[in-house]
């Protein structure tokens, strides 16, 4: 039988989107009775799937079709959606966050802001959910919708998805590519880092380009970290990252979480299912080499994009545990691979 523990804190997922656009509050007690997509109660037990990073994502008005149909090509560029204005953001952001705190009433999670929380979530069984915004375009110059999140338990921020606001700009769905895409980080978008690292927010790098991942390196007094993101040498995808960028991390005491999401782990940068899991190894390898075996994570973007067939969704967990334990990752390895050091990034960039 394949390996269910550890248990799998993961640093990234879309499934409060899917529920929004399924029926939001309406669509909160599929969760725990079953829903078709990626998590789900039943799905997280069978996988070992322990919590994670519930992402709040405000969708662009595009068709994902032709999207996915464009990334199966053999080069493509998306150009970056439109930006969307804040009060239409902060709306879906509020709908979002709604469903989160739906979820945690009904008993299917809780809301952890601190990894004390995660750890006993973990060790009791619970699910652990951190509230986490991919974008900012719901979050004024000022911050008054930012210091509000927070206090609805808010504690990791993207300052942006694949499209620009007004703190920086993203990188555009583009095979081959570097991540050096655009211009840096915005006065309000240093000014965002500084309220971050005050609050104790998390800044999320997956999805902001080179020169603004420079712009946070040079001014967050926070460990880097990108919570969905793979090795650029491998999958030469403008989403990935490239080593200079692994030793940045490094030298932050920073974290990666390796994405799932089939574009970002070929070669080939192709939206295809046939990934075997030992590609998935290879990332993690890669990167290991480079930032070390503290500081290397899952990023699954489960409910976000399209996986790898032989994970399929969070059931799966238990055979790229599996495979790690026969590539010869030794038990502690896998363990901090799994959650630990999730925990560590997070305990040192919340304080506690």
């Amino acid at each position: 039988m394949e390996l269910q523990t550890p248990p799998i804190f993961d640093g990234h997922n879309d499934v409060l989107t899917r529920l929004l656009n399924a029926g939001g509050l309406d669509a909160a007690p599929s969760f725990l009775s079953g829903r078709n997509g990626h998590i789900d109660l039943a799905k997280a037990a069978a996988g070992g799937f322990g919590g994670g990073f519930f992402a709040i994502w405000v969708p662009s008005p595009d068709n994902i079709d032709d999207r996915m149909r464009e990334m199966c090509k053999a080069e493509y560029d998306l150009p970056l959606p439109a930006t969307i204005n804040q009060a239409e953001a902060l709306a879906v952001v509020l709908a979002e966050a709604a469903i989160l705190h739906r979820l945690e009433e009904l008993g299917a999670l809780k809301i952890c802001t601190t990894a004390a929380d995660i750890r006993k979530c973990l060790d009791t069984g619970k699910m652990a959910a951190i509230f986490h915004i991919e974008g900012a375009e719901a979050i004024d110059a000022d911050f008054h919708a930012l210091d509000v999140l927070y206090r609805a338990g808010l504690r990791s921020l993207g300052p942006v998805w694949s499209r620009s606001t007004i703190f920086g700009e993203g990188v555009p769905f583009r095979y081959p590519s570097s991540p050096d895409i655009g211009g840096g980080l915005t006065e309000p978008g240093l000014a965002l880092v500084a309220r971050c690292n005050e609050l104790g927010i998390l800044i999320d790098l997956s999805h902001l380009n080179e020169a603004g991942f420079w712009d946070v390196a040079k001014h967050s007094k926070h460990p880097l970290v990108a919570t969905h993101s793979n090795a650029h040498a491998l999958s030469p995808h403008s989403r990935n990252l490239t080593d200079r960028q692994l030793e940045a991390i490094a030298q932050s005491d920073g974290m990666v979480g390796v994405n799932f999401a089939v574009a970002f782990l070929r070669q080939d940068g192709q939206m295809r299912t046939d990934v075997p899991l030992s590609q998935i190894l290879r990332h993690i390898d890669h990167m290991i080499a480079i930032v070390g075996e503290d500081r290397i994570g899952l990023g699954s973007d489960f409910d976000g994009a399209v996986i790898p067939a032989k994970i399929g969704d969070a059931s799966g967990l238990s055979g790229l545990r599996q495979a790690m334990v026969d590539s010869g990752f030794g038990e502690k390895l896998v363990a901090k691979i799994c959650y630990g050091n999730w925990l560590r990034v997070l305990k040192t960039t919340w304080g506690t």
